[in-house]
């Protein structure tokens, strides 16, 4: 064994490092000569020895390939080296994270410089799928290219297209009927699934001011549950109305004070009020991370939650179908958008500071699944305009992408609506020094709202100056919101866990 060792070694050497150094022979002689411990020390000692050459080797090369720039390696550089030399010829700054460049080569580098920074990055990282955020003067953020956000003209442009398919009612109602069923197959919620065969988990009722609360959880899909507050007027008569209340992308989701505050509002002059979660947020995370919240699947799994919402309360006895109305905000309002569109039986819609004809949703959950390329294409507000003749809210804001809603896309919807002669039955309340949120003066656009075309008692919530009174609501901590306990430990035995179990439940579904 230890000849063999030897023979190698000193083969190997002789004939890697012909006409080498004295000191290299020198050591190629002991090696031959050693005893087997030895031989072994220097065998260690020659192997990582070529490792670093060859490792010096190869960053050799990689570097001679850098400099060298012609067609045969399509004059490529590393993405760094590029944003370095931007940031050099024009004297600015990128912020970038080391993942987000890592691995990323441009191909013709050179070739896409311009005498203009910005033509310049949008030629660099156009074909990387990313873009820059301009956070002042010289200053850039790099991030992923959003397809969802478009320019404010093209959206107009867009729209503007998408209505010369249609000029009236009969055109319309045709246009309509084309995106509807498709909606559903974009969802894979068509046929729908089987609905379980199991009654709602209901928690012991609290009395407050005018209204009482209780929790209540659906099972939407075996094992899976969409869980909600109810929000319920004391005192009434007959058959009430309800508004399904979705939350959006705000942070201690519909545990808020001011999701709180709506929906006992409406609960105290006149209507149920269902505030609930959407999926892989607030109580669902139970099942679900929130890293969930951003698979495309996500979308799917709260439509068909709307539409067990929907067959809940329809089969009440007390609800009012003629007045089952929807608002949500943000991410929601997108929500709430899609109900309408894909369910006749919500009679009014309010989505606040979501309505866009330039931004579909940034989440998966509001266009991870393919609902815009239904019927050769459309947009939210083409989506928006199926709710004609129903009544309609958009309360819109001049700090986030509903900025220039009066514009464009409310007059788009005046003109559908006139279709059916219904032009004042779609309002617009834009608040233009107000951000994204559900504030007080968006909450006061929707009270109005309700009053008006649900016939709510408007006395009920306001104070003797006329103005609405919210400080009769309880606000509740976020536990006394939860249908499963504290800590979860009400959940369900047969609980779907985790989204690759969830998955199984949609066997066509794409998002892998």
């Amino acid at each position: 064994m230890i000849n063999l060792i030897k023979n190698v070694i000193s083969r190997f050497w002789r004939s890697s490092l012909r006409g080498g150094t004295t000191r290299q022979s020198i050591l190629s002689r002991k090696i031959a000569s050693a005893d087997e411990k030895s031989a072994l020390a220097m065998t260690g000692r020659v192997l990582r020895y070529f490792a670093i050459l060859f490792i010096a080797y190869i960053s050799a090369v990689n570097n001679l390939s850098a400099q060298i720039q012609n067609t045969d390696n399509r004059y490529k550089k590393p993405l760094l080296d590029v944003l370095n030399e931007i940031q050099t010829r024009f004297k600015v700054q990128i912020k970038y994270s080391e993942p987000q460049v890592k691995d990323k080569w441009v191909n013709y580098a050179g070739w896409r410089f311009r005498a203009d920074v910005d033509e310049t990055l949008t030629n660099v990282l156009t074909p990387l799928d990313m873009k820059v955020n301009k956070e002042k003067p010289g200053v850039y953020k790099l991030k992923e290219y959003e397809y969802y956000r478009w320019e404010v003209q093209d959206g107009w442009a867009y729209l503007d297209q998408l209505a010369t398919k249609y000029h009236d009612r009969a055109s319309w109602e045709k246009r309509k009927a084309e995106i509807k069923p498709e909606l559903y197959k974009a969802l894979l919620l068509s046929p729908l699934p089987a609905k379980p065969n199991s009654k709602p988990i209901v928690t012991a009722k609290r009395i407050f001011d005018g209204y009482s609360v209780e929790n209540i959880a659906l099972e939407i899909l075996p094992g899976v549950w969409i869980n909600g507050s109810l929000y319920k007027p004391l005192n009434f008569k007959g058959k009430i109305p309800v508004v399904l209340s979705p939350d959006g992308h705000w942070e201690k989701q519909r545990y808020r004070p001011d999701c709180q505050i709506r929906c006992a509002m409406i609960a105290r002059m006149g209507a149920m009020a269902f505030s609930y979660d959407l999926f892989a947020w607030g109580e669902s995370m139970l099942q679900f991370k929130y890293e969930d919240h951003r698979r495309s699947l996500a979308q799917t799994v709260q439509a068909l939650g709307g539409i067990r919402i929907l067959d809940y309360f329809s089969s009440l006895k007390e609800t009012d179908i003629n007045r089952i109305g929807i608002s949500g905000g943000s991410g929601a309002g997108s929500h709430s958008i899609l109900m309408t569109a894909m369910d006749d039986r919500i009679k009014l819609s309010a989505p606040v500071v979501a309505m866009s004809s330039y931004f579909y949703g940034g989440c998966p959950c509001e266009s991870g699944m393919p609902i815009h390329q239904c019927g050769g294409g459309t947009d939210n507000v083409e989506l928006a305009a199926m709710a004609a003749p129903r009544p309609q809210l958009l309360v819109s804001d001049g700090s986030d992408w509903t900025a220039h809603t009066p514009e464009h896309d409310f007059p788009y919807l005046q003109k559908m609506y006139s279709y059916y002669g219904a032009k004042d039955k779609v309002e617009n309340v834009h608040l233009p020094d107000e951000k994204h949120d559900f504030g007080i003066n968006k909450r006061i656009a929707l009270y109005d709202f309700l009053i008006k075309n649900f016939k709510l008692n408007a006395v009920a919530v306001k104070g003797k100056t006329g103005k609405y009174d919210e400080s009769k609501v309880t606000i509740e901590k976020e536990n006394a919101l939860y249908v499963f306990g504290d800590k979860g430990e009400k959940l369900p035995k047969n609980a779907v866990m985790g989204f690759e179990n969830l998955e199984k439940l949609f066997p066509l579904s794409t998002s892998k």
